[in-house]
């Protein structure tokens, strides 16, 4: 009767063991997630604006040209800098 009940004691502690280390990495996951989207949204912010601006603009009725064309040129202004070669000597400059 006393190994059953060790049995079932070690049975539920690796259960918890599994349950925490699942967790874990799910947090992990989305840590790396929120990081990537905050240098994506820091790289292609005034791109997403623009865009939602031109959204915004054309389901309310209006034109949204000049938008659409401030997307475009924000998503090009983004490639260059995003090709832009980066070192540890100049990482601090040009960053906002």
């Amino acid at each position: 009767m006393a190994t059953l009940s060790i049995s079932r004691f070690q049975r539920a502690k690796t259960a918890l063991r599994q349950r925490g280390q699942g967790m874990s990495e799910y947090i992990i996951i989305v840590a790396l997630i929120a990081v990537v989207s905050i240098g994506v949204f820091a790289a292609f912010g005034s791109t997403i604006r623009h865009q939602v601006a031109g959204m915004a603009a054309e389901l309310s009725g209006n034109d949204s040209a000049t938008e659409i064309t401030a997307a475009g040129t924000s998503a090009t202004l983004a490639s260059t800098k995003a090709a832009t070669q980066r070192t540890m000597k100049d990482y601090g400059t040009d960053n906002r």
